[in-house]
Protein backbone atom coordinates (compact mmCIF):
# COMPACT_ATOMS: atom_id res chain seq x y z
CA UNK A 1 0.00 0.00 0.00
CA UNK A 2 1.23 3.28 -0.87
CA UNK A 3 0.85 5.72 2.03
CA UNK A 4 1.07 9.56 1.10
CA UNK A 5 4.41 11.40 3.13
CA UNK A 6 3.67 14.15 5.86
CA UNK A 7 4.09 16.54 3.02
CA UNK A 8 1.38 15.71 1.24
CA UNK A 9 -1.04 14.85 4.44
CA UNK A 10 -0.15 18.13 6.00
CA UNK A 11 -0.37 20.61 2.90
CA UNK A 12 -3.98 18.84 2.22
CA UNK A 13 -5.01 19.94 5.43
CA UNK A 14 -3.66 23.20 4.40
CA UNK A 15 -5.75 23.37 1.77
CA UNK A 16 -8.88 22.24 3.43
CA UNK A 17 -8.52 25.12 6.56
CA UNK A 18 -8.15 27.42 3.73
CA UNK A 19 -12.14 26.22 3.09
CA UNK A 20 -12.88 27.50 6.61
CA UNK A 21 -11.78 31.32 5.53
CA UNK A 22 -14.42 33.95 5.55
CA UNK A 23 -12.38 35.98 3.99
CA UNK A 24 -14.41 36.87 0.43
CA UNK A 25 -10.95 37.31 -1.49
CA UNK A 26 -8.67 35.06 -0.65
CA UNK A 27 -8.75 32.27 1.36
CA UNK A 28 -5.38 30.82 3.20
CA UNK A 29 -4.80 27.84 5.10
CA UNK A 30 -1.80 26.93 7.45
CA UNK A 31 -0.55 23.77 9.35
CA UNK A 32 2.50 24.19 11.71
CA UNK A 33 4.42 21.03 12.51
CA UNK A 34 7.50 19.95 14.50
CA UNK A 35 8.51 16.01 13.91
CA UNK A 36 5.60 15.09 11.97
CA UNK A 37 3.62 16.54 14.61
CA UNK A 38 0.72 19.01 14.19
CA UNK A 39 1.62 22.10 16.74
CA UNK A 40 -1.22 24.87 15.41
CA UNK A 41 -3.43 25.57 12.56
CA UNK A 42 -4.64 28.57 11.10
CA UNK A 43 -6.63 30.15 8.45
CA UNK A 44 -7.10 33.54 7.11
CA UNK A 45 -9.77 36.29 8.77
CA UNK A 46 -10.36 38.65 11.55
CA UNK A 47 -9.36 37.67 15.22
CA UNK A 48 -11.40 35.49 17.04
CA UNK A 49 -14.63 37.11 19.17
CA UNK A 50 -14.83 39.94 16.51
CA UNK A 51 -16.71 39.26 12.99
CA UNK A 52 -17.04 36.84 9.92
CA UNK A 53 -16.31 39.42 6.82
CA UNK A 54 -18.30 37.63 4.41
CA UNK A 55 -21.24 37.45 7.45
CA UNK A 56 -21.19 41.58 7.88
CA UNK A 57 -19.64 42.56 4.85
CA UNK A 58 -21.06 40.29 2.33
CA UNK A 59 -19.81 40.20 -1.04
CA UNK A 60 -17.39 43.24 -0.88
CA UNK A 61 -15.30 41.86 1.98
CA UNK A 62 -14.23 43.90 5.44
CA UNK A 63 -13.10 47.48 4.50
CA UNK A 64 -9.65 48.09 2.69
CA UNK A 65 -6.52 49.71 4.86
CA UNK A 66 -4.09 52.59 3.59
CA UNK A 67 -2.50 49.82 1.44
CA UNK A 68 -5.63 48.41 -0.05
CA UNK A 69 -5.46 44.94 1.93
CA UNK A 70 -7.70 43.64 4.74
CA UNK A 71 -8.46 46.18 7.58
CA UNK A 72 -9.39 43.20 9.47
CA UNK A 73 -7.92 40.18 8.59
CA UNK A 74 -4.71 37.81 10.26
CA UNK A 75 -3.11 36.27 8.01
CA UNK A 76 -3.18 31.98 8.21
CA UNK A 77 0.48 32.01 9.29
CA UNK A 78 -0.67 34.88 11.58
CA UNK A 79 -2.99 32.95 13.48
CA UNK A 80 -1.14 29.49 13.89
CA UNK A 81 1.78 31.20 15.14
CA UNK A 82 -0.53 33.16 17.36
CA UNK A 83 -2.30 30.24 18.76
CA UNK A 84 0.67 28.49 19.64
CA UNK A 85 2.35 31.48 21.12
CA UNK A 86 -1.30 31.73 23.38
CA UNK A 87 -1.28 28.09 24.46
CA UNK A 88 2.74 27.91 25.37
CA UNK A 89 3.84 25.75 22.61
CA UNK A 90 7.02 26.46 21.21
CA UNK A 91 7.17 27.22 17.33
CA UNK A 92 11.03 27.33 17.56
CA UNK A 93 12.61 25.02 14.80
CA UNK A 94 9.28 23.98 13.32
CA UNK A 95 7.99 23.78 9.90
CA UNK A 96 4.98 25.64 8.24
CA UNK A 97 3.11 24.40 5.56
CA UNK A 98 0.97 27.31 4.17
CA UNK A 99 -1.37 27.86 0.48
CA UNK A 100 -0.14 31.10 -0.03
CA UNK A 101 3.97 32.16 0.20
CA UNK A 102 4.01 34.26 3.57
CA UNK A 103 4.15 38.28 2.50
CA UNK A 104 6.92 40.37 3.91
CA UNK A 105 5.11 40.76 6.96
CA UNK A 106 4.53 37.52 7.74
CA UNK A 107 7.92 36.41 6.62
CA UNK A 108 9.61 38.49 9.15
CA UNK A 109 7.14 36.61 12.12
CA UNK A 110 7.98 33.48 10.87
CA UNK A 111 12.23 34.50 10.75
CA UNK A 112 11.64 35.85 14.23
CA UNK A 113 9.94 33.20 15.93
CA UNK A 114 12.90 30.96 14.63
CA UNK A 115 10.69 28.50 12.36
CA UNK A 116 13.24 26.48 10.32
CA UNK A 117 11.18 25.57 7.20
CA UNK A 118 8.52 26.94 4.95
CA UNK A 119 6.57 24.86 2.22
CA UNK A 120 4.23 26.97 0.09
CA UNK A 121 1.70 25.93 -2.41
CA UNK A 122 0.93 28.78 -4.25
CA UNK A 123 2.64 32.34 -4.92
CA UNK A 124 1.66 35.71 -3.01
CA UNK A 125 3.62 37.35 -5.87
CA UNK A 126 1.56 35.42 -8.66
CA UNK A 127 -1.88 36.55 -6.88
CA UNK A 128 -1.03 40.12 -5.98
CA UNK A 129 0.52 40.91 -9.07
CA UNK A 130 3.68 41.31 -7.42
CA UNK A 131 7.47 41.39 -9.62
CA UNK A 132 8.59 38.95 -6.69
CA UNK A 133 7.93 36.59 -3.82
CA UNK A 134 9.55 39.64 -0.91
CA UNK A 135 8.01 36.73 1.89
CA UNK A 136 10.51 34.12 0.22
CA UNK A 137 13.09 36.62 -1.06
CA UNK A 138 13.80 37.53 3.17
CA UNK A 139 13.23 34.45 4.69
CA UNK A 140 15.95 32.49 2.01
CA UNK A 141 18.45 35.84 2.59
CA UNK A 142 18.34 35.28 6.34
CA UNK A 143 18.54 31.00 6.21
CA UNK A 144 15.38 29.92 6.51
CA UNK A 145 14.61 26.94 3.79
CA UNK A 146 11.85 27.67 2.17
CA UNK A 147 10.11 25.05 -0.32
CA UNK A 148 7.38 24.89 -3.34
CA UNK A 149 5.32 22.04 -2.91
CA UNK A 150 5.43 21.38 -6.68
CA UNK A 151 9.03 20.69 -6.14
CA UNK A 152 8.84 18.63 -3.64
CA UNK A 153 6.18 16.76 -5.60
CA UNK A 154 8.56 16.44 -9.08
CA UNK A 155 11.65 15.09 -6.92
Amino acid sequence: MNKPSFDVIFMELAQNLALRSHCTRAQVGCVLTKDTRIISIGYNGPPAGTHNCDDEFGEEGCPRDSKGSCSLALHAEQNAILYASKNGVSVEGSTIYVTLSPCISCARIIYSMKIKKVIFLNSYAAYKGLASDEGVDFLRKFGVEVVAYADLQSS
